[in-house]
């Protein structure tokens, strides 16, 4: 009997596989390992080919892109080889394209990218792509992950991660979500305990659950609509990397095609490239402030329960309406404003979102400052303000303005 034969065929304790390429839409293939029956093996070959398969104690998923190894001890490895050979080249549309993805973020977007692939267990903030507009690149940017990564990611719809049944991703390297709209709180917080463990437990059809190590990422794709969050979060929340993309200015031909052309070159330039941003006081490699951006921001603010969102828009319509670095207000000065806006406030809810969520003291003792109010002339009203003596709050625009609105505030 031929090698070759045989070859094709592995025995995983008492079950017997085949592996075999499986043709795709777009010519190329992928490697799949498909379960084949005993008999049927006997049947074609005869019986003495099953003395010829190679036969292993179990599976293993051991993730490695450097130093890819099929065989562990006496098992068989399920990660699978991305067959790369990184060499020298030019990947210049690579990098323009992914420079136009990242924006300001593009040189840490490079060492997301060669975390990935230089160490894929590390754990990495959940990555975001957000825009308002279609024709951006994100898709573009998913697919050409999947050509790098193959069989070790997978691109999901929402309902596929919110199924209790998640044996076709729960072992791969990246999970990505197309046209995200998570906006349970179930959902963020499965992603938020995900996006940190170790170990998860992979459910299939009819089968008992089995746990094994996790080392899952995942990639978000939204289009979000205004006001309409794609994903629950609260305001404490630094496992995000919220990356808004622009409509691409112009459209390329072949694009994609061009890009995995250039990925061998791209993963020999990302071996070069140097660690700027790794934090060791982060298990997410990257700072919470790296990451933060005016993106994650305003989601934190459209996550934000109606009063508070409401007295955040207070404090943000003073600062940009008079062009100030920084506002003040008593406790009962916002609660005044709040209740001409038809918002009736306790003192309890006030502290709740003053002190407990926002961390903030009043001045200790009772000090001058510029008391904003309303008066009306006429049938207007309009807003003035003399000086006062208060223990009052100290609002500083930097914290409640992102960086456009500080920009446009200044000009």
């Amino acid at each position: 009997m031929k090698n070759n034969i045989a070859d094709q065929y592995i025995r995983i304790g008492t079950k017997y596989y085949k592996r075999t390429e499986m043709p795709l839409a777009s010519n190329d293939s992928i490697s799949v390992l498909l379960n084949w029956d005993k008999e049927t093996i006997k049947f074609d070959y005869g019986d003495k080919i099953l003395r010829q398969v190679k036969n292993f104690d179990g599976f293993c998923l051991i993730p490695s892109h450097t130093n890819y190894q099929q065989i562990h001890g006496n098992f068989y490895n399920k990660y699978e080889d991305i067959g790369y050979n990184p060499i020298n080249g030019e990947c210049h549309r690579t990098l323009q394209f992914l420079d136009h993805i990242f924006g300001e973020h593009f040189h840490l977007g490079l060492e997301y990218l060669k975390v990935l692939f230089e160490n894929p267990r590390q754990i990495l903030p959940i990555l975001c792509l957000v825009s308002k507009e279609r024709e951006t690149g994100k898709t573009t940017f998913l697919n050409w992950l999947k050509a790098i990564f193959k069989g070790n990611m997978t691109i999901n719809t929402n309902e596929d991660f919110r199924s209790r049944f998640n044996s076709d991703w729960s072992s791969k390297l990246i999970i990505a979500v197309d046209e995200t709209l998570l906006d349970k709180k179930e959902d963020s917080e499965r992603l938020k305990t995900l996006s940190t463990s170790r170990v998860n437990k992979t459910e299939a059809k009819g089968k008992d659950k089995v746990e094994h190590e996790f080392f899952g990422k995942f990639i978000l794709c939204a289009n979000p609509k205004d006001n309409e969050p794609f994903i629950k979060l609260d305001s404490e929340e630094i496992r995000y990397w919220i990356v808004t993309v622009p409509r691409l200015q112009v459209r390329v031909p072949g694009l994609l095609d061009e890009m995995i052309k250039e990925i061998p070159a791209f993963l020999n330039y990302l071996i070069h490239l140097p660690i700027k941003h790794k934090d060791k006081n982060s298990r997410m490699w990257f700072s919470a402030k790296s990451i933060s951006t005016d993106a994650l921001q305003q989601l934190k603010k459209q996550n934000r329960p109606l009063l508070e969102a409401e007295i955040t828009e207070v404090i943000k319509d003073k600062l940009l309406d008079h062009n100030l670095k920084e506002v003040c207000y008593t406790r009962q000065d916002l609660q005044d404003i709040l209740k001409h806006k038809g918002f009736k406030v306790t003192i309890t809810q006030m502290n709740n979102i003053l002190k407990r969520k926002w961390d903030m003291d009043p001045e200790k003792n009772s000090k001058a400052y510029k008391r904003y109010f309303f008066e009306k002339s006429g049938s207007e009203t309009q807003t003035v303000f003399h000086m006062e003596k208060g223990r009052y709050y100290t609002f500083k625009s930097e914290d409640f303005l992102t960086s456009e609105e500080l920009n446009y505030s200044k000009s």
